[in-house]
Formats: C-alpha cells, structure tokens, sequence
C-alpha cells in the first residue's frame, strides 16, 4: 500500500515549521534564553542560509513523513483524519525527536532548559505540522 499524500498539505506544513521557529527563538519569546544557554551570540547569524536551506529540507522530509505516517494511521484506524494527523505527530514527535534530542544533550552535557525549549519548540512544530496535514486531509 502506498500512502496517498496532499503535497499542498506537507508544503504548507514544510513552510509552517519556519514561521514556528521563527516566533519560537525571537528575544521577545525564547530568543535571549535559547542564545544564552546554547552560547550562541546574537552576531553569529550571518552565516543563517545553510542552516536555513538544511531547516527547509528536514522539515519538507518530516513534514512526508508525518503525512504518510498519518494516512497509514487513518487507513488503519479510521475516523477523523485530523484527530490520527494530530496523534501521529504527538507519537513521531515523543516516539523520536524528544528521545533522541534527550539522549543527544545528555551525553553533550547541554543544559536541561535548553534540552526541554527545543523539544517544546519540536512538540509546537510537529503539532502545527499535523493540524495542516490533518485539516487538508488526502
């Protein structure tokens, strides 16, 4: 069986991630914390277009993936495709990313506040990503 996906759907869901991250890491909101704890300083962004080109990428990778994770769910389970797009983004999103970005910063010794803001900041971005997909729907 191939998974039938709305490429509209993971699109809109690719570019999502940027406007997400975009709010999430401003100064206003988690911004100042982030570049503190991380030990970025706020000159270092000049050299933003690969890390911005490589965020563009894994998103669109992410944003298949959820997708097609989400019609294997709906296929199998039936009912509202919103409600398996929004399932399967919180199970990808616990099942992988917080776990590795868990087990990444604990053997990086990176701080439990900045491990905790960028597996929220990945919790927002898979549930944004999956309320797209889902309200598209195949």
């Amino acid at each position: 069986m191939v998974p039938e996906i709305n490429w509209i759907a993971v699109v809109l869901a690719t570019l999502s991630t940027m406007v997400v991250g975009s709010i999430w890491y401003t100064p206003k909101v988690f911004g100042n914390y982030w570049m503190k704890a991380a030990k970025v300083t706020p000159g270092e962004a000049k050299g933003a277009v690969i890390p911005i080109v490589v965020t563009l990428i894994v998103s669109f990778i992410s944003a298949w993936v959820l997708a097609g994770a989400t019609y294997l769910s709906f296929d199998f389970y039936g009912g509202s495709y919103l409600t398996n797009a929004l399932l399967t983004a919180l199970i990808l999103w616990g099942g992988f990313t917080a776990t590795r970005f868990i087990t990444h910063d604990a053997f990086e010794g990176r701080p439990v506040g900045l491990t905790a803001l960028n597996c929220l900041h990945e919790l927002v971005t898979f549930m944004v990503m999956g309320l797209i997909i889902g309200l598209f729907g195949v």
